[in-house]
């Protein structure tokens, strides 16, 4: 039987983007029907394995996006939101296989089943970007979206910090908005699309949240002073409004998380 550490880091390594949706959805099968072993024998990659395509370009040299409703910037919307779910899938494999050890197996279990989730969103975008002529890779896409995992390999409660409860807090923020432009274009389909994420996500942040509040107890720390202190020490960027109060607090991210540190 295969462990379930071996069985992560052979998802992690498979670059083909359809591959790599189909090996991350039957690990998280596989371990939902306990035929995985709990055993951690192998360590993470510290890179997940990507496709040539798309070419990946530094924050600063990312071609603006066109707004407005001309099919060059619709698809460029949409490989963008791809790109995004197609590395948020190792960021939630790398999330189970690295600290599942330490952090135990429900950890594991809400982690695999995110990364089932991510697997699942990025399958339906790349059908969209089909659909509008394009394809997944044929734009060149942000090379920044793994800094934070690899920032914060050291440390589950920075990884939970950083990665759920910032970046995929983030798109809660942003998706409504994105959501009522593809509504307003009459593109009924990708609003489902836009939808169907939206709420996966809110899921996806309560379970980063849940963990780093266990951190935060393990260690006897005020969880949001504990994580004010490490999203200053760890991410890059600034934690900026507006913010979705209503679906951050459905997520358990409350104002008192966030609000001290926004720009």
């Amino acid at each position: 039987m295969t462990t379930i550490a071996r069985a992560i880091r052979s998802a992690l390594l498979t670059a083909d983007p359809r591959a790599k949706c189909f090996a991350t959805r039957q690990v998280a099968r596989d371990w939902r029907k306990g035929a995985l072993t709990w055993e951690f024998d192998v360590a993470m990659p510290d890179q997940p394995a990507w496709p040539d395509a798309p070419e990946l370009l530094a924050p600063g040299q990312m071609p603006k996006r066109r707004k407005g409703g001309s099919e060059r910037g619709r698809i460029a919307l949409w490989h963008s939101l791809a790109h995004i779910e197609f590395v948020a899938i190792d960021l939630a494999l790398d999330m189970a296989g690295r600290f599942g050890a330490e952090m135990g197996r429900e950890f594991v279990s809400d982690f695999m089943d995110v990364a089932a989730d991510e697997a699942m969103h990025f399958a339906l975008l790349a059908r969209k970007l089909e659909q509008l002529g394009s394809h997944y890779g044929a734009l060149p896409a942000h090379a920044g979206l793994w800094e934070a995992a690899h920032a914060t390999r050291d440390d589950v409660a920075a990884r939970l910090a950083v990665v759920p409860m910032v970046l995929e807090a983030r798109g809660l923020d942003v998706t409504p908005a994105t959501l009522d432009r593809v509504r307003a274009s009459g593109d009924e389909g990708g609003a489902k699309i836009l939808t169907r994420i939206l709420d996966d996500e809110i899921r996806h942040v309560a379970a980063g949240t849940k963990h780093f509040l266990r951190c935060a107890q393990l260690t006897q720390s005020e969880p949001e002073s504990l994580w004010q202190n490490l999203v200053k020490r760890h991410f890059k960027g600034h934690v900026k409004p507006p913010f979705n109060d209503s679906a951050r607090l459905a997520a358990g991210l409350s104002r008192g998380f966030y609000a001290e540190i926004a720009h």
